[in-house]
């Protein structure tokens, strides 16, 4: 069997996950150390995400807004854990004028800034000080906000989708006149980023609280959505935080409440970025490219005609048109089907396996004898070979597969996310109880997944040693799953009595 990437994934999966985003067309080096140029298809898959999850932000009563790019330095100044949380991270600028100097362009010393200005790394002081000009009473809460927007964050290893000096994403950010109300709004967040990551990115995903040593800088908790990559990675998909009132404190959120006394309001924030189509690459993708999932494909179903140079090609043209018009008529998940004829003048085999490193859901061939039938050939990219290593293209009367079109979609979505979560399930071992088997576990193979052990919550240096003892294995705590089983035993880490089970891997 000959695959479409010249690498596999057991041969190499980090230069196979690059030849993936290089042959799919999802993005490309920009220039700039970290910063990348994200192509038409890749964008396309971050418009669906866009559009899907704002969907389910705003189906919760948020509104969208925007915040500067450039944040005063002092607004960070203002919260310690915050500042020192980001401060190697941040891109500062200094001068507002570029002069010529030696033949170069330099910083003009008499534009130097007042005060410097931060590259947005997240939105919390900036928003929290809107939030202290719009919140008076308690009748002004609770605030729910969203924005979309890129941020900075100066990475000294990078990795295109998964961890980039820019990249974009949503921040939400909420305040609230109680701590419930706050937790609350919490949770319901990571339900929906948990939601949205398994219904319509296909992926599989663990919710739970971070451990203390994981949290957010300056939140008093958080809680993630952590996926499993094919090599056994965990990749943290998406983050919700209970700020209490850490920011509001630095930020002077107060409200009068209704008995007319000043309280400290409860913030939140949340967010989801690129980093999940880096997930989804590894979580879909095959020895020959990327497997989209139809929810989040910018085209679902991919019509190309084999075109011969011949008098015939343009009555194959207008089968494959009228093919198309049909398939846009019709609805699948509450939304119209999204079918493009790929009209391109290259040969049908070049333009199949592009469509096949895509990640294209389903790909239509249509040639001279295909129309001379009545029929499509099917090219379905969840199950590409038959079982004798040949590329399975079946041939469907034209009207059966319109017919059965919606259908074999949800069939497509369904697949990707059954083999997905039958590898989570498989990669997660329950029965270790020591560190020798913890060790061993994760020495036994290149790619062995996730642990789950009993965990007695320690905080301060008991916490440290932990961490640093995870860190010489090159292992972190992930969450706390909040469907996990209760625990019953001792911690492996402190041998006190466990409170909670926690997760253990290698992540990105």
């Amino acid at each position: 069997m000959k695959h479409a990437l010249s690498v596999t994934r057991e041969q190499d999966f980090s230069a196979w996950y690059q030849a993936v985003i290089s042959e799919a067309d999802l993005a490309e080096e920009s220039g700039v150390r970290g910063c990348m140029v994200i192509r038409p298809w890749g964008y396309g898959i971050w418009e669906r995400i866009q559009t899907l999850l704002d969907a389910r932000i705003k189906a919760t009563g948020h509104e969208n807004c925007y915040f500067p790019l450039f944040i005063p330095l002092s607004y960070f100044e203002k919260e310690a854990e915050h500042v020192d949380g980001f401060a190697k991270e941040m891109a500062v600028v200094t001068h507002h004028r570029l002069i010529q100097k030696d033949g170069k362009l330099v910083p003009d010393p008499e534009a130097k800034l007042e005060e410097p200005l931060v590259v947005r790394p997240t939105s919390e002081t900036v928003i929290g000080a809107a939030f202290s000009r719009w919140v008076q009473s308690w009748r002004d809460l609770p605030v729910l906000i969203n924005q979309w927007a890129n941020v900075v964050r100066w990475e000294m290893r990078t990795r295109m989708f998964l961890r980039t000096t820019e990249f974009l994403w949503q921040e939400g950010h909420t305040a609230h006149a109680t701590v419930d109300e706050a937790m609350e709004e919490t949770l319901k967040m990571l339900e929906v980023y948990r939601s949205f990551a398994q219904d319509c990115v296909a992926m599989p995903v663990v919710a739970g609280e971070k451990p203390e040593n994981e949290r957010f800088p300056g939140a008093v908790a958080t809680y993630s959505i952590e996926a499993i990559m094919q090599d056994g990675k965990a990749l943290q998909a998406g983050t919700s935080h209970f700020l209490g009132t850490t920011f509001s404190a630095a930020q002077n959120i107060k409200f009068q409440n209704s008995e007319g006394a000043q309280e400290l309001a409860q913030t939140t924030s949340w967010g989801m970025s690129t980093r999940m189509i880096g997930g989804l690459i590894m979580v879909h993708g095959d020895d020959d490219g990327l497997r989209v999932p139809p929810r989040v494909a910018p085209y679902q179903i991919v019509v190309v005609p084999m075109l011969r140079d011949t008098d015939e090609d343009a009555a194959i043209v207008d089968y494959c048109a009228d093919l198309v018009e049909q398939l846009n008529g019709l609805d699948v998940f509450r939304e119209p089907v999204r079918a493009l004829l790929d009209r391109r003048p290259a040969k049908a085999a070049t333009k199949r396996w592009g469509w096949v490193k895509k990640g294209a859901p389903i790909v239509i061939e249509v040639g001279g004898r295909d129309m001379a039938g009545g029929n499509v050939s099917v090219i379905r990219r969840d199950r590409l070979y038959r079982a004798d290593g040949k590329l399975d293209s079946q041939a469907v009367a034209k009207g059966d597969f319109v017919a059965g079109a919606v259908a074999m979609l949800e069939e497509v979505q369904a697949s990707l996310f059954a083999d997905a979560k039958a590898r989570l399930d498989g990669s997660i071992d329950r029965s270790i109880t020591d560190i020798d088997a913890l060790t061993a576990y994760f020495n036994a193979s290149a790619k062995p997944g996730w642990a789950l052990v009993q965990w007695a919550k320690p905080t301060g240096d008991a916490l440290d040693k932990v961490v640093q003892w995870l860190k010489g294995e090159k292992l972190t705590l992930r969450n706390v799953p909040t469907d996990a089983e209760a625990a019953d035993g001792v911690c492996i880490f402190t041998g006190g009595a466990a409170v909670e089970r926690v997760l253990v891997g290698r992540s990105y």
